[in-house]
């Protein structure tokens, strides 16, 4: 005989759409953070599928020294973060966003308008301007991201918390996708810092937003919301805010977390397929598939991000109540298995289909793992684990950018005879040792990473 739960059960379609209707009512402190993110994720990812390039033609750096800026900058910024990560947490959200953000505008001023200085190679005004805006931005960046999932984990409940995540993580996609629109016709127009210029108003945006839509009233309103639907209660729970201290730092670090640590550097090998998505694939393409494919090659190479808006916040919704970390195992298997699809050869309809199944993967799989670790962190520590969190990608892009160019120059030159087939073997190989080591732990992870999307503790 069945044991009666007391549970009204819901039907499939329904357990899909609620998600979709509970993050339509997050408070207005959750939207004023995902207009930002989406505002971010353009001038992020505008800016640098050009910054190589006017490296080149604006300063007047070799392909090699630009590709060097291109790769301290991207990573820089995921080293920020493992600093400044818990900077949200000792200074509150509102503040944090409100300071990364201006830190961003000045340096996208320094960087759009260092060609005003004149001069051409390293050491040069305009070289010195530029490298500074982007240190400004590497700063501001560093407390952005890891401020804006604080400020997710705090202002949604267990209803909204997957969907609050996912949708995050899709606008920012989302933004990744429009300056393929916006950046071509104002190149065309005004050159790379006219679109700059662009860039740099759009920030300046998001920082009157964050003033005005983020108001202390708001967020405390959004905060007390918040508790009351998770813990029946408006009351703040007040925790004595202990100095600095380097060896109680230390002693708590998150990477002390031999589970934890694990968990996000086996993450490395799938994560490498990220990296290509601007280190290879727009060469491969370019180089693979002369005529049409070739000549429209940023549409390829831009679908990612445009599937990931649409798939994420589906994909969190269909999935809500499935295990993390079972979600995590399906999610970056179906990434990487895609990859032995070019390994098949160039043909337009594989590349096709590895770009969505891997997006699929994508959806399935790295929202849930940023939602993860801000899970796992304890009460005041969020913002410190999402930093942490996101250093094996610093990793990653470094790691990466040391052997991509090899493996271009040696399966897929520019003249000469090619063999794409290995390239792709090789690097599906990487990404599924993710997937393999994450089901062989899954016994010695039992119990440590026991949360569902939905936030159940």
């Amino acid at each position: 005989m069945q044991e009666e739960t007391g549970e009204k059960k819901t039907s499939p379609i329904r357990e899909i759409i609620d998600p979709f209707i509970h993050i339509a009512r997050a408070p207005r402190a959750l939207w004023g953070i995902n207009a930002t993110y989406l505002i971010e994720g353009m001038c992020y990812f505008g800016i640098i599928a050009l910054l190589a390039i006017y490296f080149n033609k604006t300063v007047g750096l070799n392909d090699v020294q630009a590709g060097w800026i291109v790769g301290a900058f991207t990573g820089g910024i995921t080293l920020a973060m493992f600093f400044f990560g818990e900077l949200a947490d000792r200074w509150g959200v509102r503040v944090t966003l409100a300071l990364s953000l201006v830190l961003m505008f000045f340096g996208r001023i320094l960087l759009s308008g260092g060609e005003l200085l004149g001069g051409t190679g390293m050491w040069s005004p305009v070289f010195i301007a530029s490298v500074g805006g982007l240190f400004l931005v590497v700063l501001g960046y560093g407390m952005y991201q890891p401020a804006a999932y604080t400020g997710v984990r705090q202002f949604t409940t267990k209803k909204t918390a997957a969907m609050g995540y996912a949708a995050l993580y899709a606008l920012m996609n989302l933004g990744g996708f429009l300056p393929g629109i916006l950046s071509p016709p104002i190149r065309g127009a005004f050159g790379i810092t006219g679109i700059y210029w662009v860039y740099t108003a759009l920030t300046a945006v998001s920082v009157i937003l964050i003033f005005g839509i983020l108001s202390k009233k708001t967020v405390e309103r959004a905060l007390r919301a918040a508790r009351k639907e998770n813990t029946g209660s408006e009351e703040e729970v007040v925790r004595e805010k202990k100095p600095f201290h380097l060896g109680t730092w230390i002693r708590e670090h998150p990477l002390r977390d031999v589970k934890f640590t694990f968990f996000i550097f086996i993450l490395i090998p799938v994560q490498t397929l990220f990296a290509h998505q601007w280190l290879t694939l727009p060469q491969y393409v370019d180089r693979a598939f002369p005529g049409f494919v070739s000549d429209n090659m940023e549409f390829f190479v831009n679908l990612n991000p445009l599937l990931i808006f649409v798939l994420t916040p589906l994909a969190a919704a269909i999935t809500s109540k499935v295990d993390v970390y079972k979600m995590m195992i399906i999610g970056t298997f179906v990434m990487a298995v895609p990859t032995f699809f070019l390994a098949i050869g160039p043909n337009v309809f594989l590349l096709f289909a590895y770009i969505v199944l891997m997006s699929v993967g994508e959806a399935m799989w790295q929202p849930r793992f940023l939602q993860l670790a801000a899970e796992l962190a304890p009460e005041g520590k969020t913002g410190q684990y999402m930093g942490i969190a996101q250093f094996p990608w610093f990793l990653t892009k470094v790691v990466t950018s040391l052997y991509s160019g090899y493996m271009l120059s040696n399966y897929v030159p520019e003249s000469g005879p090619q063999n794409t087939e290995m390239l792709w073997l090789i690097y599906g190989g990487i990404a599924m040792i993710t997937p393999i080591v994450l089901f062989a732990a899954r016994g010695w992870m039992a119990g440590k990473l026991k949360t569902t999307a939905v936030g159940e503790n």
